[in-house]
């Protein structure tokens, strides 16, 4: 395994870890009665199933996780507690502003991947192809309608590339 398959899937198992915060952090403060909850949930659960794919090969390959783990844990809470507490929209855009920083981070992946391990493009398109679909739901849900959206949208979206630059290397 090279040092950049290790750091791919350090950072994407980070990446998912986060998502699993955040969207318990979103429940936390609009339980299962708020507007788009059962979409929050089911994204949840599906975020579960990746990350759970990405422990189980970071274990198989012998890579570290990364050392920010706690960080991105207090963090994705509080920012999917956040989100919630200005509104399902709000929520709605932050799944749409990370899915898309996701989106373009595994399609990157992708193309430096090329055929070099088949197995972890297999997987990394499979959960792009997720993503992108949690991207429509916060789309079609109002993510758009969210006060300040194209602020919390590029901010979300900027915080996202930093916790994937540090993941990386940490």
């Amino acid at each position: 395994m090279t040092q950049k398959h290790a750091s791919m899937l350090r950072v994407d198992q980070a990446g998912e870890f986060g998502a699993t915060r955040i969207y318990a952090g979103q429940l936390a403060v609009m339980g299962d009665r708020a507007p788009h909850s059962a979409e929050i949930a089911a994204m949840a659960e599906q975020e579960a199933g990746h990350r759970q794919k990405f422990d189980a090969l970071i274990a198989q390959r012998g890579v570290r996780p990364t050392a920010l783990q706690p960080v991105w844990s207090a963090a994705g809470f509080a920012l999917g507690a956040a989100t919630a507490l200005i509104g399902p929209e709000a929520a709605m855009a932050c799944t749409a502003a990370i899915e898309t920083e996701i989106d373009r981070h595994y399609t990157e992946q992708l193309e430096e991947l090329g055929e070099d391990d088949p197995e972890l493009s297999a997987m990394i398109r499979e959960f792009r192809d997720d993503e992108r679909e949690h991207l429509g739901s916060a789309l079609a849900a109002g993510a758009e309608k969210a006060p300040a959206y194209p602020v919390l949208f590029h901010a979300i979206r900027l915080g996202c590339r930093a916790a994937i630059a540090l993941s990386k290397r940490i």
